[in-house]
């Protein structure tokens, strides 16, 4: 077992407005299952990429460790050619009998290694890659994100997988994979990092009643601080009065007092300007105990959502409905039914490639026009696939390669008000420094943000949700939970994250 040892660690992009870590140390072992987890744009790829060496730092990051990371930069040139050809490229002095081990550990034949690579699924790429990646000795794996577009079933054998293996860096979004798979988390917090035991769930128990306490405390504390600064007030009012006597008084008015009664005066008044002090110095230590109470608290805005009536109670009828691919002898599905109605949130579940994305084109063509031929997007259709006239849609794509230019620029192009835009992306949590770049220069979760956002604040009948939260992170998850469960608009989605399945779906639909 060997430590990684982070000490007084400083790190900012050039050109930034702000440090991504500031004076930041911590200590981890080696043979931990580690999670990663923090708000999009913290810093987690990036504290990955300091441990590999790519970006100059501050401070120290001191261990014997080899490191290893996932997933792979597989060259386009490569994309042709089957893995067996060019593992060898991506993990040096790798050997073929170990990944195919590691592959069998994956519920995956061989064979995979030697089809070309495009051709293979995504959970088949995935299992290629963490199969590579585990053939090694001796290494401290960082492993970003490896669920993402993956389906269900995948889901499960790769958490199975991570669940028996140890020495690794986890960075994910999904709480399910988390709780399988770590013993300890490492928490980007907003202004600090901490090291604890245990799983996700285990985290984030503590976490609330920590927060609570805070909270608490901090209660406290204002009070405290508001009865001080009361008494304070009298005090020194009374102490400012008193000084005022000192000199000068009226013999008839006053002819209790003399001249000697003066040197009473002002021993009163000193004692009284000595309270105020004490007081003072009270309120500063009650002040310097509260800060820092709060500077790690989640306080996840209340999200809004406008979702419009139809005046049909159904807005979809899909009836015995298949597809198929032209240039293919096998339907993605057959005999397909199911109704949307007003109110559901319907979720499509089904393995990778069977034809989930491929039925929410169908249903966007249909929306456009509902006599469209599905020729275009190279679809043969059978059966029903009927939509309500003059549906209003919001549609999220699982791809973001597309978004380009500036928020700007962005609002103009989807006619979205950039007030209301920007208010939407600070709620979920993103700095306003980010504005100033362009959305490609954004992170993979920032762009899914955009999204989102887009999606929320435009008034729809049905909102098509095409795997909306790939890299979002688990705050913004809960958030916008909250957000489906108070408004209840008519939804369809896709979308592989169990929890947010088990807390959203009021229909499962399997392909």
């Amino acid at each position: 077992m060997a430590q990684i040892n982070v000490k007084d660690l400083t790190f900012y992009y050039e050109g930034s407005f702000e440090n991504i870590f500031e004076h930041v140390s911590f200590t981890v072992d080696t043979d931990w299952k580690l999670g990663l987890i923090g708000r999009n744009g913290k810093g987690k790829t990036t504290f990955l990429n300091l441990l590999l060496g790519k970006y100059e730092y501050l401070g120290s990051i001191s261990t014997s460790t080899v490191f290893d990371y996932f997933p792979y930069r597989v060259k386009e040139e490569y994309f042709g050619q089957p893995a067996v050809e060019f593992m060898e490229e991506l993990k040096p002095g790798c050997e073929q009998w170990k990944v195919i081990c590691e592959l069998d550990k994956l519920g995956s034949d061989a064979e995979i290694l030697y089809r070309p690579f495009h051709t293979l699924s995504f959970g088949e790429q995935t299992k290629v890659m963490l199969a590579l990646l585990f053939s090694g000795e001796n290494e401290f794996l960082l492993i970003d994100e490896p669920t993402n577009h993956l389906d269900r079933n995948s889901r499960d054998i790769v958490k199975r997988y991570l669940a028996s293996k140890k020495g690794f860096i986890l960075v994910s979004h999904d709480r399910d994979l988390l709780d399988a798979c770590v013993d300890h988390v490492l928490v980007i917090n907003r202004a600090t990092i901490e090291v604890q035991a245990g799983n996700f769930s285990c985290w984030w128990e503590n976490k609330q009643k920590k927060d609570a306490f805070n909270k608490s405390e901090n209660e406290k504390h204002l009070k405290e601080i508001s009865k001080l600064n009361d008494a304070s007030r009298r005090v020194k009012t009374w102490a400012d009065k008193s000084e005022g006597t000192k000199i000068g008084f009226d013999p008839i008015k006053e002819h209790d007092r003399c001249l000697s009664t003066r040197s009473y005066i002002a021993a009163k008044t000193k004692k009284m300007q000595s309270r105020v002090k004490q007081m003072e110095n009270r309120i500063e230590k009650e002040i310097q105990e509260k800060e820092g109470l709060l500077q790690d608290i989640e306080n996840p805005v209340d999200l809004k959502i406008m979702p419009k009536e139809h005046f049909k109670k159904k807005l979809v009828r899909i009836s015995q409905y298949g597809l198929q691919y032209k240039d293919s002898d096998k339907a993605l599905f057959e005999n397909l039914s199911f109704d949307i109605e007003q109110g559901e949130r319907l979720f499509i579940s089904g393995e990778n490639g069977c034809g989930k994305s491929s039925l929410i084109k169908a249903i966007l063509k249909k929306i456009e026009n509902p006599r469209a031929s599905l020729s275009e997007l190279n679809l043969n259709e059978t059966g029903i696939l009927q939509v309500a006239s003059g549906i209003t849609i919001s549609y999220i794509n699982q791809d973001t390669s597309f978004l380009h230019g500036s928020i700007k620029e962005y609002c103009y192009e989807n006619h979205l008000d950039e007030s209301l835009f920007c208010s939407l992306l600070r709620q979920l949590d993103m700095e306003r420094v980010q504005f100033a770049k362009n959305i490609e220069d954004f992170s993979e979760g920032q762009k899914k943000k955009v999204l989102l956002a887009a999606s929320l604040i435009t008034s729809a009948h049905l909102y098509i949700w095409d795997e909306p939260l790939n890299y979002i992170d688990v705050f913004s998850r809960m958030q916008i939970e909250q957000l489906l469960l108070k408004y209840h608009p008519t939804m369809l989605i896709v979308e592989h994250d169990v929890r947010f399945r088990e807390q959203i779906a009021t229909k499962v639909i399997e392909l």
